[in-house]
């Protein structure tokens, strides 16, 4: 069998119960029958080897949704002969864990051991995660819980070291597609569609499989008739949502990909990252913001211009607002990416306030300093200090540090855009300063 084959042949043996949903009625029957994650179930995948050793531990299934999460979870019971139990955190609270922990307690004194599955366990909050640790440290349960939501941030630290963490992976175009076959297989029926709407299809879905039987599930039943290209497809079925929360990972993964790709200079990597943002309802004022910090701290000084158009389509998409104002961030975005690229400014900003740390409150030099009273004169301010416009060059040379701390070198241009320029400015000051000195 095909190691993307999602959902596996139809069982021979147990016929689906009438009304139940296409998704259901193709639900894996074996772990042999779950394609899309080899890594995890495939000959030398880590929940094999777990199995093979007859140590199933207690683990975090993490990954996207329609992937076979809480199929795995059934499965594992099944195949460790352990006694299957399942909870959602949307639904559930203390007395409900309560509950569950004793019963679990009953069946480990008979010699049974509960497999405690507990779906977007990241729902639960960090009392109700240490819930678990004292039945999961005493063998009591294994628990395996599903979570959409990277581990990292929505568990606490000591429930993750109680666990293993496994990754699930989006189904690929070739699950997606065996998916569909299996579908038709069950219903004796091919799904009316063109070829290009059978590919819109499993694009609509995203990667989910669940998804994907769901709206089969709907082709399914229209009447007979005409075979739906994907403009017709697309007028019946509404397209799953891009999986993005503004408030969760997805938000930083995307914006980091948008900030790599300009940095990359890769203008239409940089493009298709904006366009995912804005599709999945992100705030453009908050890309703008970014797309401002990212003209400073990327390109800096290698081109002055950089900042200012930044700057330009914050203003123009405040003005404008959507959708009219999206092309102006867009605008940046493509300048930015095909500018040249320097993070001196940025490099030099970090070393200036490490110097400023460890040197504490030095004074400046007191021939830089203004001396408006007649005190301040009597002790030198402003004694020996040099108009730099009164000299021939424009440049006096003098020190501008405190008195002790040394000459650091904070920025130091690269040799590109308009910082080769100032680069050279730069060499042309220090040897006026050593011949001054």
């Amino acid at each position: 069998m095909s190691d993307d084959d999602l959902f596996g042949p139809p069982a021979e043996a147990v016929r689906p119960m009438a009304g139940q949903p296409l998704a259901e009625r193709l639900r894996p029957k074996t772990l042999a029958d779950i394609a899309g994650q080899d890594h995890l179930l495939g000959p030398e995948g880590s929940l094999t080897g777990m199995l093979n050793r007859h140590s199933l531990a207690s683990l975090i299934l993490w990954g996207p949704p329609g992937v076979g999460k809480t199929t795995i979870a059934r499965l594992l019971a099944a195949q460790a002969a352990l006694q299957f139990r399942q909870i959602s955190a949307v639904f559930s609270g203390v007395a409900d864990l309560k509950k569950v922990f004793e019963e679990a307690q009953r069946l480990r004194r008979g010699g049974r051991v509960t497999l405690l599955f507990v779906d977007e366990i990241h729902r639960f909050n960090r009392a109700q995660q240490d819930a678990f640790l004292p039945v999961v440290e005493a063998g009591t349960i294994v628990l395996v819980g599903a979570t959409t939501e990277n581990p990292s941030f929505a568990l606490n630290g000591a429930l993750l070291s109680r666990c293993q963490v496994f990754v699930l992976r989006r189904l690929d175009d070739s699950a997606m597609a065996l998916l569909l076959a299996r579908a038709e297989a069950e219903m004796a029926r091919t799904l009316p569609l063109t070829q290009g709407a059978r590919a819109t299809l499993r694009a609509m879905a995203d990667g989910d499989g669940r998804a994907l039987l769901n709206m089969a599930e709907q082709i399914f039943a229209l009447p007979a008739g005409a075979i739906l290209d994907e403009e017709a497809l697309t007028k019946t079925l509404s397209r799953r949502a891009a999986l993005y929360d503004r408030d969760r990972e997805e938000h930083y993964n995307l914006i980091s990909a948008l900030h790599k790709s300009m940095r990359g200079s890769d203008a239409d990597a940089a493009l298709y990252w904006l366009a995912r943002m804005l599709a999945g309802g992100e705030d453009p004022r908050y890309i703008a913001r970014r797309v401002v910090r990212f003209a400073a701290e990327d390109i800096g000084l290698a081109d002055p211009q950089a900042l200012p158009q930044a700057l330009a389509a914050w203003e123009a998409y405040e003005r404008l607002g959507s959708p009219e104002g999206e092309v102006c961030i867009a605008q940046a975005v493509l300048y930015l990416a095909t500018a040249p690229k320097s993070n001196a400014a940025y490099k030099a900003l970090g070393a200036a306030n490490r110097a400023a740390r460890e040197t504490g409150s030095l004074m400046p030099p007191a021939h830089i300093l203004n001396a408006p009273t007649k005190l301040m004169q009597t002790l030198g301010y402003g004694a020996g200090y040099e108009y730099d416009h009164e000299t021939e060059e424009g440049f006096s040379g003098q020190n501008y540090f405190p008195e002790g701390m040394g000459r650091p070198d904070f920025y130091r241009p690269v040799e590109r855009g308009f910082e080769r320029e100032i680069l050279r400015r730069l060499a042309y000051w220090a040897k006026l300063r050593e011949e001054k000195a």
